[in-house]
């Protein structure tokens, strides 16, 4: 699993922003700290609440000049679409290759309903040298994160 200290496996994907566009995280790292929350999938309860949470308190967040992403397997069509219903105001990444949860060691499955290779509700936060500055990661996709840990370790990641 990534840990602290670890620098955070670079990727490409898709990031649905209202369009869809190709996200390098090495390209974006002049954004830091990013704050990177992978979620099991868009139009869940507890994935909608937390991506609207973010949503909520990102003005704390672009006080502190951190970037949010959300992460999870869905499409990217799926993603901006969720992005509108919810009025997300930060990109969405779509890992439907499932390389980043593997990349991360975040990958969990449903068995009982058959979906596999998903998600762990999972937070990092990357410093501008594309250092892992924090990590937070549950086996219980029915926890959200704490918020406030994470607005700290972003502003930490500044310094």
């Amino acid at each position: 699993m990534v840990s602290v200290g670890d620098d955070a496996p670079d990727f490409t994907a898709p990031l649905a922003d209202g369009s869809v566009n190709s996200f390098t995280l090495s390209e974006h790292l002049d954004e830091a700290p990013l704050v990177l929350a992978f979620f099991p999938a868009a139009f869940t309860g507890t994935c909608t609440t937390e991506m609207c949470t973010f949503r909520d308190r990102m003005a704390n967040f672009e006080d502190i000049g951190a970037t949010v992403y959300g992460i999870s397997i869905d499409t990217p069509f799926t993603l901006n679409e969720f992005r509108d219903q919810n009025d997300l105001n930060f990109g969405l990444i779509s890992d439907t290759n499932r390389e980043l949860v593997d990349a991360y060691d975040v990958s969990m499955d449903f068995a009982d309903l058959g979906v596999r290779n998903v998600a762990k509700r999972a937070v990092f936060v990357v410093d501008g040298d594309g250092t892992v500055t924090y990590e937070w990661v549950s086996d219980d996709p029915g926890v959200e994160p704490d918020y406030e840990a994470v607005a700290e370790a972003a502003e930490d990641a500044r310094k």
